[in-house]
């Protein structure tokens, strides 16, 4: 009889979690435009700290495993048609991240086009104890901004950082665990910390 209770108000807790969960996850949609037969799994989270919806598009037969974050103080991700972000990724825009179509970006890759704090050690204190009080601010003071462009085609493997003010070139290609501080051109691959270039790629193997 015990037994039986306890699986009883087990099951009620694990339902009103899922309906929590689900309730949560519908709100996260709400601030985004998501085109046609785009799929957001469970996994994922879109944090639009704007509210405004216009700030976050995601294209067609996109899927989205991973986080998009939109500061309060500005910023916009803008994703292509038949994209694909990994589970355990981070896209956090304070400026502008436009990814193209066909792109890939597998599990845990950072992409941010912010430095999230002030570097002035004063300030980034201040900010930090700001927002632990009032929430994330709509005003940017001195924190550095600046836009990421990813091209079509282009693939980013695991554990890979593209810094802010990175264009990532057509059909190349970004190896496991790389941090990309410079823009890489079309059709090559880059490896390393800081990545550089180690192999030049023919346009039909990029493809």
């Amino acid at each position: 009889m015990i037994k039986k209770i306890i699986k009883k108000i087990i099951g009620n807790c694990v339902w009103r979690l899922k309906l929590i969960f689900d309730i949560y996850h519908i709100e996260q949609l709400k601030n985004s435009f998501i085109g046609d037969k785009a799929v957001i799994h469970a996994s994922a989270r879109i944090n639009n700290f704007s509210r405004d919806k216009n700030k976050i598009n995601i294209g067609e037969n996109t899927v989205i495993d991973g986080e998009l974050l939109i500061f309060n103080y500005g910023g916009e991700i803008i994703i292509g048609d038949n994209c694909y972000i990994g589970e355990g990724s981070r896209i956090w825009s304070g400026e502008s991240i436009r990814i193209g179509n066909y792109v890939l970006i597998s599990h845990n890759v950072n992409i941010v086009d912010t430095n999230s704090h002030e570097t002035n050690h004063i300030e980034r204190g201040d900010g930090y104890v700001k927002l632990l009080k009032k929430g994330h601010s709509k005003d940017k003071g001195n924190i550095n901004t600046a836009s990421v462009i990813i091209e079509d085609y282009a693939w980013i493997n695991f554990n890979s950082v593209i810094l802010k003010g990175v264009k990532i070139g057509r059909g190349s290609i970004i190896a496991a665990g790389s941090v990309v501080t410079k823009d890489v051109s079309p059709f090559t691959m880059v490896a390393g910390n800081p990545a550089v270039v180690i192999k030049h790629l023919n346009e039909t193997d990029a493809k």
